[in-house]
């Protein structure tokens, strides 16, 4: 049984081996462009601090000292938390390049060679992230410091845990949501519109813009069962402690379903496309 089995084992750990070695690639050319993250990180700043400053001016103009069950300083820590659960979650011009290569027929390099797609692009992304985030670290922790007085305690170890895993599962949900998208391209010659009015939409109901506690509790429900928040509002009210335990497992579920979701949405339009994908282009 054992030698049997030993050529599907093989199989399966060159086929794991030429990913790794892809994901090294992929990270060693992302690392030469560590300036240019370093700068845009910086850059990024400057939009954060003109939302904290924003935030402040309503709370001195409402004269309450909590909006949404959110003091002021917990909302600037929000604000500052949600860049974080960004930074796992936004997959800037992945739907885009799909479209792209559908398009201009360079999907073709996938077809040819022994190499999924999907999960080049993963690898791909996987680097992307590792780069980013190591080079961000310093210019996001000195960010953090100079705030930390808005951050009320620092969550004990289940709470860090089931944040970190958030996280993990936004950048799933990040990817497979943007892989979705982009094989919109087998349907249509252009989806650059459709792209802009999705990503405009997510920027609101993520709660990238504000709590989603702020939304009548009809909308409230909804997107709490819908994918949007998971990738930045969810992780966030994670880490300031504002979920129970059991709202945090019933979210994790809900992350973990909608990540296999897409997943099996992504696959499935993936391979339905080919069936009628005709490599024109260069």
């Amino acid at each position: 049984m054992i030698k049997k089995n030993q050529p599907v084992i093989r199989k399966s750990w060159i086929s794991i081996r030429k990913y790794l070695n892809i994901l090294s690639i992929c990270l060693t050319e992302r690392m030469t462009y560590r300036n240019d993250f370093i700068l845009s990180t910086i850059f990024r700043f400057l939009p954060v601090m003109t939302t904290i400053l924003l935030w402040q001016a309503v709370y001195r103009s409402s004269g309450k000292e909590s909006i949404a069950g959110f003091s002021q300083r917990q909302m600037i820590a929000y604000l500052l938390l949600i860049h974080i659960s960004r930074m796992f979650s936004s997959m800037p011009g992945l739907a885009n390049g799909i479209a792209h290569d559908i398009r201009n027929g360079t999907l073709k390099k996938y077809m040819i060679q022994p190499i999924d797609m999907i999960v080049f692009l993963l690898c791909y992304r996987c680097a992307h992230k590792i780069t980013y985030i190591t080079t961000s670290a310093i210019p996001y922790s000195f960010l953090f410091l100079i705030c930390a007085d808005n951050f009320d305690d620092f969550p004990d170890l289940t709470i860090l845990l089931a944040y970190i895993l958030s996280l993990l599962l936004g950048f799933l949900l990040g990817f497979y949501f943007e892989v979705c998208l982009g094989m919109i391209g087998f349907w249509m010659l252009e989806i650059t519109s459709l792209l802009w009015i999705i990503t405009t939409l997510n920027y609101f109901i993520s709660g990238q813009m504000m709590p989603l506690n702020l939304l009548p509790e009809f909308w409230r429900t909804v997107l709490y069962i819908l994918p949007f928040q998971y990738m930045a509002y969810f992780p966030a009210i994670v880490f300031l402690g504002k979920l129970s335990t059991n709202q945090i497992i019933c979210g994790l579920l809900i992350e973990i379903g909608w990540a296999l979701i897409l997943f099996i949405i992504a696959q499935y339009t993936f391979y339905k496309g080919l069936k009628h994908y005709s490599a024109f282009g260069d």
